[in-house]
């Protein structure tokens, strides 16, 4: 396992539901502190900053640290957790699947339930159960137990899922890659500016709650006033079964992307034409995507002040949005590559004309 595949598997591993990122922070500090100075926002965002020739423009790039989880929101007399999603759960991926509820005493694991089939009449056996009739079983007979293991209302929940590497070991299988694979690549791509000479400062950033509102991206932008962004993410593959190529045209392995369209965000036509001029001089191959069901960090920090020259560099990622995501250890490495030759790119007079 070398250091990348080691860094994920720890980012991965460590859990960290909107609002309970402190875990993952303490980890992206401990990975910074060796190539930046680190501050923070004041709801959790942990930004590293790296100075190279010039103090600006200001460089920001982006990681959310946040998973999608649940928090306890109810517990029944009978001992059952009813839960309160944090972030987008879709209800089919939930049943049959193991969490642990993080307390004050220790971590207790259970298993998300509902009623069962067989007790189900027959016009409701095909029907789609919702999140609001599930129940996480933690193995208790009344409320009292619950409260003795620890579990009090708000405590956060998380899925369990284990980084595993799949037959071909370039394929890595873990929760949460949305979105510490882009926290993994803004830690890493100040490792490699580390190496060498960058005309500008540059900004690791690991944002809290992301998946609840793009939170920590508005209080980080206002802590670094960036002069660009890049938004690390995932992104959807589009080569599983049931997608038209219409509808997204990516592959896994076939390359990082960049995203031409997203609910929240249009990128700076200027930088986007960098990135891609930069893919090419690089013969990296760079996918396009739209989404038009969803926002990344970019949809707050292009907003801020007068206005941010912002782009989306993302890795395919099946499955995102449920206990075990797929991706390419090799769509990895390219973005990496692209976004180090990137930045390294965004000197002064270069940034200036992204707005003019």
């Amino acid at each position: 396992m070398d250091r990348t595949e080691q860094f994920l598997k720890e980012l991965t591993e460590t859990p960290g539901v909107p609002g309970y990122e402190s875990q993952v922070r303490a980890l992206m500090r401990r990975y910074l502190e060796p190539v930046a100075t680190i501050e923070q926002d004041r709801i959790g965002s942990i930004i590293g900053k790296r100075v190279g020739q010039a103090e600006s423009p200001r460089v920001m790039l982006v990681g959310h640290m946040d998973e999608i989880g649940f928090m306890v929101r109810h517990i029944t007399k009978e001992g059952f957790i009813k839960f309160q999603p944090l972030g987008g759960w879709w209800d089919q991926v939930l049943l049959g699947q193991r969490v642990t509820v993080r307390t004050s005493k220790g971590d207790v694991i259970g298993v998300i339930g509902a009623k069962p089939p067989h007790l189900l009449p027959q016009d409701e056996r095909t029907k789609v159960v919702q999140k609001k009739e599930m129940y996480i079983d933690i193995g208790a007979t009344s409320k009292e137990e619950v409260a003795e293991v620890g579990v009090r209302l708000g405590d956060p929940i998380v899925p369990v899922s284990e980084f595993t590497l799949l037959a071909n070991p370039k394929i890595y299988l873990a929760k949460a890659f949305d979105d510490r694979v882009g926290c993994a690549l803004a830690v890493q791509v100040l490792e490699r500016l580390a190496e060498g000479e960058h005309p500008n400062a540059a900004y690791a950033v690991g944002t809290v709650m992301e998946e609840v509102g793009l939170r920590g991206a508005r209080t980080s932008a206002h802590v670094i006033n960036p002069d660009v962004a890049v938004i690390l993410e995932v992104d959807i593959c589009g080569d599983v079964p049931g997608i038209k190529e219409e509808e997204s045209a990516v592959k896994l392995g076939a390359g990082p992307t960049m995203l031409v369209y997203d609910s929240r965000m249009i990128p700076n036509l200027k930088l986007r034409d960098l990135v891609i001029a930069t893919a090419e001089e690089l013969d990296i191959p760079l996918q396009f995507s739209a989404m038009s069901g969803g926002a990344t960090d970019g949809g707050a920090i292009h907003l801020h002040n007068e206005g941010v020259p912002t782009v989306v560099i993302g890795v395919p990622t099946r499955h995102i949005h449920s206990h075990s995501a797929i991706m390419h250890r090799d769509d990895y490495d390219r973005a990496l590559d692209l976004v180090v030759a990137l930045v390294k790119k965004l000197d002064a007079a270069t940034v200036h004309a992204l707005s003019f």
